[in-house]
């Protein structure tokens, strides 16, 4: 299925298709789960438009690769381009918030890390960005104080709160913009919290921004 960028009522969002740029170890409990040191500054890595797919259909993991984690995140599109943006700006350039899953192939991701090399190929193949529609942002009063729980088979796995973020979205945004241009239809993945762990073809996952966005989805293999 071809992805475009929809709002909750299931309209389309008339923006490109971009790139996606995640946040790893934004909540420091994660860091430690996966016994990595807390960062100081946002570490940040791309992951390319083919990553994305529609959280609400069923969604395709890769056999033969080893454990596929689930890493859940509030998800942020970019409507305008930001470029050495401040906070104030960057908030203006949300055309949406959402929730996404960014999938990590485990087991690659830890080979790769050992011998020092880039971490693309476990979290950038296609479809590693399963994404909800997009509500307005207008409906999310406060981007310090939203909840972002996954249940998978009804068991409920992660349970944070974006007030746990070490960078909160909006400096997180204007920290990206910094380094390299936001453009409208990007999305930024902004952290997990603690919680992380693999996913299998047959599960039934419940991905949530808690009173504002909900989705029920099901995991295939591809």
């Amino acid at each position: 299925m071809s992805y475009q960028h929809r709002n909750a009522d299931a309209s389309i969002i008339d923006l490109p298709v971009g790139k996606v740029v995640c946040v790893g170890r934004n909540y420091a409990e994660h860091a430690r789960e996966l016994n990595n040191p807390v960062p100081t500054e946002p570490i940040l890595f791309i992951k390319p438009a083919t990553s994305l797919v529609p959280l609400e259909a069923p969604f395709d993991i890769p056999s033969g690769r080893g454990a596929v984690h689930f890493e859940t995140e509030l998800a942020v599109l970019i409507g305008q381009p930001l470029k050495q943006a401040d906070e104030q700006t960057a908030l203006g350039a949300i055309a949406g918030v959402g929730v996404g899953l960014d999938l990590t192939l485990r087991e690659v991701q830890d080979q790769l890390k050992k011998k020092g090399h880039p971490w693309e190929k476990s979290k950038a193949f296609d479809g590693a960005c399963p994404v909800s529609a997009f509500l307005s942002p207008a409906n999310v009063t406060d981007l310090t104080d939203v909840q972002i729980r996954l249940s998978v088979n009804g068991e409920v796995r992660q349970d944070g709160n974006s007030a746990q973020m070490l960078t909160p979205v909006l400096k997180l945004l204007a920290y990206i913009s910094q380094w390299f241009t936001l453009q409208p239809g990007d999305v930024v993945m902004t952290g997990t919290p603690a919680g992380v762990g693999p996913v299998e073809p047959g599960d039934e996952l419940r991905v949530e921004l808690v009173d504002l966005l909900r989705v029920d989805t099901r995991v295939n293999q591809y």
